[in-house]
């Protein structure tokens, strides 16, 4: 059985390579016009998704003895260089720097892929390859998806993506979906199953995705891309595929206020 790994870092090369050949076409008034992140334009979103590249990178070479340390000022400037940064320019680092991470994490090897940790300035403990590479799947899907739906209304994730975000989501990373949903949105506890997929949204006192779906209390059907954008806030009415349907003690105007987006 393929590592959650290996399958993740596939995931990543695939995001970086349609994603790549769409913005290497974009013309200027595609670059600096409006994208599925609300208050980004496209250029905006390559630039975090370029930042995010470099930052992550330096993490990882740290990691493997490669380089030092990113100090405490390295992200803030890492993002100044990059806002300072015209709309092509933008375009162009991403498409350098985010072939870069990908080229880097093929590189490893299954030892390390089993070994090696990696330390995240936000987290307590390092985090081990899989669990690094989620965290930045989890970024370059869904922000890949704000730049491909500005071309594209019925774009979704991309399925590989889809699958191991939710082993990801339900396993190290967890955390994301408490950090972002708003469980006190809704008053009942809410258990979303999600299709056929063995999961289920869990709203309590946090917000969880597990994978015992028994005592479910409401079902989410359609596209499982759709259910991972909804938690992302980005399944709002014009980008919800005409098969969502959401029946039981919630709805789902109700869970686009429990998952406002990022």
């Amino acid at each position: 059985m393929t590592s959650l790994a290996i399958r993740t870092i596939d995931a990543l090369r695939q995001e970086h390579d349609t994603l790549a050949n769409i913005a290497s076409k974009l013309t200027d008034d595609q670059l600096s016009g409006p994208s599925g992140a609300s208050e980004w334009p496209v250029a905006q979103v390559l630039s975090h998704l370029g930042s995010g590249s470099e930052i992550t990178l330096a993490g990882l070479r740290a990691a493997l003895g490669d380089g030092d340390a990113p100090g405490d000022d390295f992200n803030r400037k890492v993002w100044e260089r990059w806002d300072a940064m015209t709309p092509d320019e933008q375009r162009a680092g991403f498409l350098e720097h985010d072939a870069r991470l990908v080229e880097a994490l093929e590189s490893l090897t299954p030892e390390q892929h089993s070994s090696l940790t990696v330390s995240l300035g936000f987290l307590h403990a390092p985090v081990s390859v899989a669990t690094f590479a989620g965290l930045r799947l989890n970024e370059a899907s869904h922000h890949s998806w704000d730049v491909r739906v500005a071309g594209d209304r019925g774009a979704g994730l991309l399925d590989d993506s889809a699958s191991a975000l939710l082993e990801h989501l339900s396993g190290d990373l967890a955390m994301l979906l408490g950090f972002a949903g708003k469980a006190d949105r809704v008053q009942d506890r809410v258990v979303l199953t999600v299709g056929e997929t063995g999961y289920a949204v869990v709203i309590d006192d946090t917000v969880s995705l597990a994978t015992e779906t028994d005592g479910g209390t409401a079902t989410f059907e359609g596209p499982t891309e759709a259910a991972l954008r909804l938690t992302a806030g980005r399944l709002g009415p014009i980008h919800t595929p005409v098969d969502v349907v959401v029946t039981g003690n919630v709805t789902l105007d109700q869970l686009r206020e429990v998952f406002p987006g990022f």
